[in-house]
């Protein structure tokens, strides 16, 4: 045996790992590799192994057997892949594996999940749109009948309670009878909606209320995917956050129902002149049935579309039956409700536009309501104004001026405007205005405009300021009716440290010696002017302003001595107010255009409105004792065709630009002014020739208009008389001066001392009191006495007692102990004849 070291024997497996040679020809390379028996090709001996220890033939049939057992897997996967191809031919190929549906299905609902749940957290409740909150304000007369209403928006919010029953079950029956129970969404109806709308079957949306409601008041109308999606992501928050109650009312207060009505309260007034608290099932359902196609199913607008518009009806009422909200006897009893074809304007024109205006500039003036709010909406404002006095005010102008007009053949015609206003003196509340024929025509409000001349309507606040102040002449004499004057024409007045100034009469007509009463009912420009320098000009604008007449009003300031002529350009609504403070003894309630502001259900707080005594009782009393006397014998006995008793002034403005009528009964003060005002520039016109007359002043077209009104208005009223109290002396007829003719006022007769202080008391043992009565020694409270002590019973028939006689009427005049009468001599509560004359009606009105 040799010493050299034997190569070891391979274990079985073992095959050599030295790389082959890379010049090693492809044969001997594959010597290991097996043919398609698996069985080694190489023919050498197993189990030997050359001198350079690599393996023997055994060791190479060892590897080749592992090689050929993965090859034979390999074909076997192969082969059964090509079976199975084999089996899965034609359509078999185009159907997904159960692995494959498994798949797909976990991806997709993964998608959905995710999409939903980020949908859901990404869409977020947006605010209202601004289209969906606008609102109108709505204007209504104090009755509640609606005047008019204002905004780009005909609607008006209200809420659900405010809706009837029958309403709201009509609308649910038409659009989603399971909206209590239901979830916000419906996928289902929303797919069978679209499908509908493929197939022909109408438009339908699928959509439940609550989506609907999203639509209408957070989203807009387009029709788009992504609208779409956010209405279905807001409605699933929207439901979470507000009750189903909440979400109906929103919807009826957002839905259009046709002819420019959104929300269901407007809706109710446009097709049947009603609230919706008022609806019945068959007016309801008409309503609900229009909510599907408005346009369309305006049975006035599109009457051939009736019998479809019928069976719509029928489906919303056959709805309400099922879902036991309606009887179904009261059901077979219901016939279709026409709606009507003309509801009440709403519009501008008319007097509505003025109204509109006037009312919201009171609202922001007396910060009830800010501008800003107004303009959004949503206020329902109830006026002070009455519809029958309103209706009254326009049918005199139309009968006493308008229809009087020839504007095609008298250009001056065309100049003619109108206002007029009018106030109950013990409230204060405006009852009617006159403010033009037409907003949209002419635009201007003649009952507030400030722009032109009061003229002599003024001289009565003149001669309340002397009562007031004790006033008296140049040479000492107490100011009252029976105050003498010289009335010529031009007379310079005395007393008057400013300029000359010589006012002239109406026709240059001189008047001489003649008193105050007599100057009143003659409307004497001489006799004023002085008592205006009496006076002092200053307290005279204190009284006017303390009556009712604005502190702003144009030329009240520095007017001088022709403050009594009435250069001031106060509005008819201010000067309506200063007379009713004389209708009511001198005690002054700011007026006031409304009784109550709501806004979406919600009373707004209105200020608080407080009645002061502006002059004292006597000052007040007196000046009306004086200012009957114009409507019974001076230049206002048009007005008496009122047929109550009455008391007023005449005006007319320099160059006869305007001519006013200011009066008042104890129970309605009323002014008109008819005015001219050329319609191209604007600027002020004289009314010479106007309705064909030579000229226009106050005791025509404006007291007949007043007299007409006021019978109207207070038709089936009660007459009332004027209880008067006048001030000491004021039925004492005053010697004249002993030289009227030149100079100043004048008299000997300075017995009693000259002083400006206010001297109100009466000549009884009384004391006035705030309310006009006085307090006699035994406490007691007598309303009607007057100045002289006696009792006014207040009669328009009551006879003048003799001289040291007791006055008896046939149900109380303004008679007096000792005989005289409340304006010195003669009982004015007595109406006047036709023509002017006195006589006495015993209680009837004139024809």
């Amino acid at each position: 045996m040799s010493d050299e070291p034997q190569p070891k024997k391979p274990r079985p497996g073992w095959a050599s790992h030295e790389p082959q040679a890379a010049d090693t020809p492809d044969d001997a390379r594959d010597d290991t590799r097996t043919d398609a028996a698996g069985l080694p090709r190489s023919s050498e001996s197993d189990g030997e192994a050359d001198g350079h220890g690599e393996p023997g033939p055994a060791s190479a049939k060892t590897g080749a057997s592992a090689t050929a057992g993965a090859s034979a897997k390999k074909a076997a996967r192969e082969e059964r892949r090509a079976a199975l191809k084999a089996r899965r031919t034609g359509w078999r190929r185009l159907v997904p594996t159960w692995r494959m549906v498994l798949g797909a299905f976990l991806v997709t609902a993964l998608l959905v999940v995710g999409g939903f749940l980020l949908g859901y957290t990404l869409v977020q409740i947006p605010a209202a749109n601004a289209a969906a909150t606008q609102q109108a304000n709505v204007y209504l007369y104090a009755d509640g009948t609606v005047i008019a209403r204002d905004g780009e928006v005909n609607r008006e919010n209200v809420t659900l309670s405010q809706i009837s029953e029958d309403a709201q079950h009509a609308v649910l029956a038409a659009e989603d009878r399971d909206f209590y129970t239901e979830s916000a969404v419906d996928p289902l109806a929303m797919v069978r909606g679209a499908w509908n709308t493929l197939t022909g079957k109408g438009k339908q949306s699928g959509s439940t209320i609550t989506q609907q409601y999203v639509k209408n008041y957070y989203l807009r109308q387009e029709q788009t995917v992504t609208r779409k999606v956010k209405e279905f992501f807001i409605a699933i928050k929207l439901d979470r956050n507000q009750s189903k109650d909440e979400i109906l009312e929103g919807y009826l207060n957002t839905s259009f129902f046709g002819r420019g009505a959104y929300g269901i309260q407007a809706a109710a007034h446009a097709y049947y002149d009603m609230d919706a608290s008022e609806l019945d099932a068959g007016r309801a359902a008409y309503l609900a049935a229009l909510v599907n196609a408005p346009s369309q199913y305006d049975v006035v607008a599109h009457p051939g579309n009736r019998a479809f518009v019928e069976k719509r009806w029928n489906y919303v009422l056959d709805g309400m039956v099922d879902e036991g909200w309606l009887d179904p006897a009261e059901r077979a009893r219901l016939t279709f409700p026409v709606p009507k074809r003309t509801t009440l304007s709403t519009t501008m024109s008319g007097q509505r536009g003025y109204i509109v205006n006037i009312v919201k500039q009171h609202l922001v003036d007396n910060k009830i309501v800010d501008e800003a709010s107004l303009d959004a909406g949503g206020y329902r404002i109830t006026t002070t104004l009455q519809k029958s006095k309103q209706d009254a005010f326009v049918e005199s102008v139309d009968d006493n001026l308008m229809d009087r007009l020839d504007k095609k053949n008298r250009k001056v015609d065309t100049y003619v405007r109108a206002g007029g206003a009018s106030i109950e003196p013990k409230t204060g509340k405006v009852v009617a205005m006159y403010n033009g024929i037409d907003y949209v025509k002419q635009y201007t409000p003649n009952a507030t405009r400030r722009d032109f001349q009061v003229g002599s309507s003024f001289k009565p606040f003149v001669f309340t300021a002397a009562v007031e102040n004790g006033s008296r002449t140049q040479d000492g004499r107490r100011i009252t009716p029976g105050t003498h004057y010289d009335g010529t024409s031009e007379r310079p007045v005395q007393g008057w440290p400013g300029p000359r100034y010589a006012p002239e009469n109406e026709d240059h007509e001189d008047y001489g010696d003649i008193t105050v009463s007599e100057a009143t009912d003659k409307s004497v420009n001489a006799v004023y002017a002085q008592m205006a320098v009496d006076v002092g000009p200053d307290k005279v604008r204190k009284t006017a302003v303390d009556l009712g007449l604005s502190p702003d009003t144009p030329d009240l300031d520095g007017a001088g001595p022709s403050i009594a002529l009435g250069v001031a350009n106060a509005s008819v609504l201010d000067m309506t107010q200063a007379y009713a403070t004389l209708a009511n003894h001198g005690k002054h309630t700011p007026y006031t255009l409304v009784e109550k502001v709501t806004q979406n259900g919600r009373d707004i707080a209105l200020p608080e409105r407080h009645t002061r005594r502006a002059v004292s009782r006597e000052a007040a009393d007196t000046t009306t004792s004086v200012l009957k006397g114009v409507v019974e014998k001076g230049t206002a006995t048009a007005a008496q065709t009122s047929g109550r008793p009455a008391a007023g002034k005449t005006g007319t403005a320099e160059e006869d630009t305007a001519a006013w009528f200011a009066g008042y009964t104890p129970d309605l003060a009323t002014v008109v002014a008819v005015m001219g005002q050329d319609p191209v520039t604007a600027g002020h016109k004289s009314l010479y020739g106007a309705m064909g007359l030579p000229r226009v002043n106050g005791g025509g077209a404006p007291a007949e208009i007043w007299g007409q009104y006021t019978r109207d208005a207070l038709e089936g009223e009660p007459v009332s008389s004027f209880s008067l109290r006048l001030q000491p002396g004021a039925d004492e007829s005053q010697p004249p001066a002993p030289d009227s003719s030149g100079g100043p006022s004048s008299s000997g007769d300075v017995s009693a001392p000259a002083t400006d202080a206010p001297d109100d008391e009466d000549t009884d043992s009384g004391t006035p009191d705030d309310d006009g009565g006085s307090t006699g020694d035994d406490g007691s409270e007598s309303e009607g006495e007057n100045s002289t002590g006696g009792t006014t019973t207040g009669s328009p028939t009551g006879d003048t007692g003799d001289s040291g006689g007791t006055g008896t009427g046939t149900g109380g005049g303004d008679t007096t102990g000792g005989g005289t009468t409340d304006d010195g001599g003669s009982n004015r509560d007595e109406l006047p004849g036709p023509g002017g004359l006195s006589g006495a009606l015993d209680g009837r009105r004139w024809d």
